[in-house]
């Protein structure tokens, strides 16, 4: 790896002189170094600074023993593929370690870089991880700070892991990157292999998905609160990795996955086509969100699958799954007390309540599109599914969707990304000019659409992209089925994007949402209007 000398003129311990950061996490700063007191040539070396606490509980020559013992150990136990510290210190209110040189590249920088890695890539680096886990907690041995800085991936995709020891050599709960920290750790309760477990979970997402599952917060405290408390965001580009990833992320330590298990997963992934995911190697970085795949319009496909699709996908519960995010399902209580200002135009029609791709399910009866609501009825009034609209407007057709449902699409609109997870859930989007429909299926809902749009859906898209909520959370009925809407608007990219999810039930646990994504100065365009009204309109379950 050839990096530009940069001097910085400034020794450590009068010995190692720092040239340049090849890495930087919330509390840690990885350099590339010199140490001129190796002879007479002075030999390339990997130095860490980490910030220590005002009150460190132990000195720090008990944290550099501590250091120094744990690496050896490790060195000896996983030959090449852990660094081996060679000198501890403390100064200038900093642990600092020094490792041997690393002919590799930092992960962390790699995903700068490349914004997001195919499943097989990324389940590649996942075993080579996992096989130094297994080592050390065969050992009695937990690393507790793995994340993308402390892993470095080599040419021949090999990995080098640092940072053994420095978990518990001082009073910080997380010292290098706390959003990769475990729940338990974020509690600052005593942590084991478990902790290690998440933190390969957390890495596998932020590879597949482009950002952290739960972004850093700029305060560690907040951080780590964030990761105790708020729901993971279901990953949506992690094809045959979705459920491993999902199953190394449950809160309760008890019920991750075991390495047997995580390890057959991604071997088995490695087995899937290569070719099937290049797509997502190629992929432009995500800021905080995900990729879709608008084709000939890069930046909208992520405005807009940021926005709305993909925080739309649900997660579907399987065997190693204890808890999973669905579509929400039956019509509970509304929060209607908060609906301020909502454009006229929209009140009477179904194009009032669009909006964008919603994250999860969620059912969304407009006054204009219920057939049991009391309000006045709008110009085309929804058919029942025992009476499907036969006639479509000049300029759309219907599509029949083989997985099981069809609607009437503007012509030219396409079909842009499908993502299927097993029998039990898929999503489909199709788009054009700037707009996106997304239809998502489950076979596993929750009993009330309301509270999943509350409790579920809106923390993650608070995480992110200035999130709005237009009004309230409406419980309502779509087709003579119960249903709830929620609308919002983003900031996704320096673009103000505004999104509209509806959901309904079909029984048995089974649910459609269908979810609308626009830009929010084209809200109120007449085509804009229609388009969404017909879409509502038409939209039928096979099963009808």
């Amino acid at each position: 790896m050839g990096r530009a000398h940069v001097s910085t003129h400034q020794l450590v311990a009068g010995r190692y002189r720092l040239l340049e950061i090849i890495q930087r996490e919330t509390n840690r700063i990885c350099w590339y170094a010199e140490d001129t007191g190796a002879g007479e040539v002075s030999r390339p070396c990997l130095v860490t600074q980490i910030g220590l606490p005002d009150d460190p509980l132990e000195p720090g020559r008990r944290a550099s023993a501590r250091l120094l013992r744990t690496s050896e150990n490790m060195a000896l136990l996983c030959p090449g593929r852990v660094a081996r510290v060679v000198d501890t210190l403390e100064e200038a209110g900093a642990l600092w370690t020094v490792n041997e040189w690393i002919d590799g590249t930092p992960l962390g920088e790699l995903l700068s870089e490349q914004g997001t890695f195919n499943y097989v890539r990324a389940a590649r680096i996942g075993l080579e991880m996992l096989d130094v886990l297994d080592a050390a907690h065969a050992e009695g041995i937990t690393h507790g700070e793995l994340s993308p800085g402390q892993v470095f991936v080599r040419e021949d995709h090999s990995v080098v892991v640092t940072g053994y020891g420095l978990a518990g050599a001082t009073l910080a709960p997380r010292l290098t990157a706390p959003a990769y920290a475990s729940p338990e750790q974020a509690r600052d309760e005593r942590i084991g292999p478990a902790a290690d477990l998440w933190a390969l979970g957390a890495i596998l997402y932020t590879m597949v998905e482009g950002r952290p599952p739960f972004r850093d917060r700029g305060r560690p405290e907040n951080t780590l609160k964030a990761v105790d408390r708020l729901p993971l965001r279901s990953p949506v580009r992690s094809g045959p990795l979705t459920q491993v990833v999902q199953g190394l992320l449950r809160k309760d330590s008890r019920e991750r996955l075991t390495r047997p298990v995580v390890r057959e997963a991604l071997t088995r992934a490695l087995s899937e086509d290569p070719e099937a995911a290049l797509g997502s190697m190629q992929a432009p970085r995500l800021r905080g969100a995900y990729a879709a795949m608008l084709p000939g319009n890069p930046a909208w496909s992520r405005r807009t699958m940021v926005a709305g699709t993909a925080l739309a996908v649900v997660t579907v519960a399987v065997a190693v799954l204890a808890a999973t995010q669905g579509l929400p399902s039956s019509d509970t209580g509304s929060e209607a007390a908060d609906s301020p200002a909502r454009p006229p135009a929209s009140a009477a029609s179904p194009g009032e309540s669009t909006g964008g791709d919603s994250p999860e399910p969620s059912g969304t009866p407009s006054p204009t599109e219920t057939p049991s609501s009391p309000t006045p009825t709008p110009p085309s009034p929804e058919p029942t599914p025992s009476a499907p609209a036969t006639g479509l407007a000049p300029g759309f057709h219907r599509y029949h969707a083989p997985e099981g449902f069809s609607v009437a699409l503007p012509e030219g609109w396409k079909r842009l990304d499908t993502d299927r997870q097993g029998d039990l859930a898929y999503r489909v989007v199709f788009g054009a000019d700037d707009r996106t429909l997304a239809v998502t299926y489950s076979a596993r809902v929750g009993p009330d659409p309301v509270a999943v749009w509350r409790d579920d859906v809106e923390p993650n898209l608070k995480q992110s992209g200035d999130y709005e909520r237009i009004g309230g959370i409406r419980a309502t009925t779509y087709q003579g089925r119960e249903a709830a809407d929620m609308e919002w608007t983003a900031d996704v990219d320096g673009t103000r994007v505004r999104t509209f999810g509806r959901g309904f039930l079909l029984g048995d646990s089974r649910s459609f949402s269908l979810r609308w994504t626009t830009p929010a100065a084209d809200w109120e365009d007449s085509a804009n209007e229609e388009t969404l009204r017909t879409v509502l309109k038409t939209f039928r379950p096979d099963s009808d």
